[in-house]
Formats: C-alpha cells, structure tokens, sequence
C-alpha cells in the first residue's frame, strides 16, 4: 500500500524535451468507478498492472498497485474496461533531485500534454523546472474522465485553452 502524493501541471513549452529520458505508451482502461475512487488496468508494453485508487485527502490518496499477467490486461482493456481507455507517452525528466513524469496524450486526448510530480509529504518544498506551467492539482477538468467527456461533447481534438475554459 502506498499513500501517494502527486502534483499535476500545465506544460508551459517544450523545453522539457532535453532532458526526457525514455517514453513509453501507456494503456489505460477503467475497470470501474466508485463514488470516490477507481479501480484501473494499465499496459506498459510487456508489463501490466491493476491499480484501485482511495478517495482523495488534500493531495494524496491510497494506492494498490498489483503487477498482472500482460496478456490478461490486453484482455482486459479489450472486455471489461468501461469507456474509452487513455493511451500516452509517458516521458521521465530529473529535476532537482525529483522524478517529473511528462504525459503526451495520444488518441482521442491527442495534443494535452500534463507534468506531474509526486511527493513525500503535500508540504516538501520543491522547485519547479522553467517549462512547468500552471497547477491543475485539484482542478476537476483535468481529471482523465472529464477530458475525455469534454472531447466527446465538443467533437473534435481538445486543447488546454479549450479545457480552461470549460465549467469545472
């Protein structure tokens, strides 16, 4: 069990790009929701987790992280997973001592690029690197399932304007 604490933000610039190490497609489906928490199944290439996520306290939150059979979450993501599933390149940049996790939307989020950063305590100064832009922590419309409604009421590929400017 891990209580994690994570950051999310706006990309200001490309600037991040220097320093990315890696990128790797994620695959993520929604096996449900309840109330305040989610239970969801990720495919990163040849490894595959199913994660339950507790409600949200502050900035944390409970985490179950369970490493599954790859075969079974492509089944998964195919059969039982409710919605449309999110799929992004997740690229590590290292920033004074803390791992940033740069997350380039593909499929129907194409185009929202979002940084973030966790934490060991929602109080731990840390410095935010020149390309991080606004905080959207607690903002409900970057949350993955209210982009993906957004997207599918406007009907066409959404932007982070777009996103702002849309009712929280």
């Amino acid at each position: 069990m891990l209580f994690e604490i994570e950051r999310k933000f706006l990309v200001a610039h490309d600037g991040w790009r220097a320093a990315a190490v890696g990128g790797r497609l994620l695959r993520d489906g929604l096996v449900g929701p309840y109330h305040t928490s989610k239970v969801r199944v990720r495919l990163d290439g040849e490894r595959a987790w199913l994660t339950v996520k507790g409600p949200r306290k502050g900035l944390g939150r409970l985490e179950f992280e369970y490493e599954i059979p790859s075969d079974d979450a492509d089944e998964m993501l195919r059969s039982v997973c409710q919605g449309e599933q999110v799929e992004k390149i997740r690229h590590n940049v290292f920033h004074d001592g803390l791992k940033w996790e740069v997350d380039v939307y593909q499929g129907s989020l194409s185009g929202i690029v979002l940084a973030e950063v966790e934490l060991q305590r929602e109080d731990q100064p840390f410095s935010k690197p020149d390309w991080v832009g606004q905080e959207v922590s607690g903002d409900p419309r970057f949350k993955k399932a209210a982009m993906l409604k957004l997207r599918r009421q406007v009907g066409r590929p959404l932007t982070i304007s777009g996103i702002l400017s849309a009712s929280p």
